[in-house]
């Protein structure tokens, strides 16, 4: 919890759009002091310059967060540059699609690369000498965000990669919160459990590897992909609510952060399907229509 962020050190990683771009514009207005982290040079650069201008002290760094190096290089300059972060948000992220079966080596080192070793990384990284801060002081407080996703709490169907890479952010987060409880009452946790956002996260292979390119796409991968592009594109709620609700979240104290609070019922059902042993309910039975059409693409010669 983060009652007063003016003064404020925050970690940004996704920095350069999306949620990221939108909680450093936050920030900014706040008075924090910004690290910008991306990997994405040109988009970085930008972010950087809009956030000075705004009158904020920026840090920015192009960082490859899967890189255990390159984020242990991060955290020493944030440690050298303003000490440690009252706040760190581990929101760098990709997305994939396709049968589970078709997806290659490749894809799941570059996925779980970024979605879940990227936030390792940033937990690994920046908890200790949060840590450490407040052991200095009884009035330091610390909060670590991190962005999973409803793919983290459900398992849809033809985006198996995504959803694992998910799964196991808000695993990692719930872990999180209970550990850091055990040990500090001024730093705690939260997961963002975002559903369909325009992010850009739908053309994030523009910034896959060279190394971890895997060739031509699965015809069900590229239908996944389509899918969800579509779907983000049509999302009513913007990145930049989404933002506020996350620091609405950190001066709360609030753990799970949606941004479709309405789409938690398909949670339940999920839940329900475990507590009675039942087989997994059709993701589409409220829309069957979506269901018949994935099922005839995928079936067709």
């Amino acid at each position: 919890m983060i009652d007063n962020f003016k003064g404020k050190t925050a970690v940004l990683t996704g920095a350069g759009s999306g949620f990221g771009l939108e909680c450093a514009r936050i920030g900014a207005r706040l008075g924090m002091n910004l690290v910008l982290v991306d990997v994405q040079q040109d988009a970085l650069d930008a972010a950087a310059a809009e956030m000075r201008a705004a009158g904020a002290e920026v840090l920015a760094q192009r960082v490859d967060v899967s890189s255990a190096e390159q984020m242990e290089q991060l955290g020493a300059a944030v440690l050298e540059r303003f000490g440690a972060p009252h706040l760190v948000f581990n929101n760098a992220g990709v997305g994939a699609g396709g049968l589970v079966w078709e997806n290659s080596v490749k894809d799941w080192e570059w996925v779980l690369g970024v979605n879940l070793m990227g936030v390792v990384h940033g937990v690994r990284v920046f908890t200790p000498m949060m840590l450490a801060a407040a052991k200095k002081d009884p009035a330091w407080r610390g909060h670590i965000v991190n962005t999973a996703s409803m793919a983290g709490l459900l398992a849809p169907p033809n985006m198996g990669i995504y959803n694992v890479s998910k799964h196991a952010v808000v695993s990692l987060s719930e872990t999180l919160y209970q550990d850091l409880s055990l040990v500090t009452d001024q730093v705690s946790a939260s997961v963002l459990c975002p559903y369909f956002v325009a992010t850009g996260i739908n053309d994030s292979h523009r910034n896959r590897p060279g190394e971890l390119a895997s060739g031509k796409p699965t015809k069900s991968q590229l239908i996944g992909q389509a899918m969800i592009g579509k779907a983000v594109s049509s999302g009513k709620v913007t990145a930049a609510e989404v933002a506020q609700k996350v620091f609405d979240a950190v001066a709360a104290g609030q753990f799970y952060i949606y941004s479709h609070p309405k789409a938690i019922g398909a949670v339940q059902t999920r839940l329900e399907d475990i507590m009675l042993a039942r087989n997994p309910t059709d993701p589409f039975a409220d829309k069957p229509e979506l269901g018949a059409q994935l099922r005839a693409q995928l079936r067709a010669d």
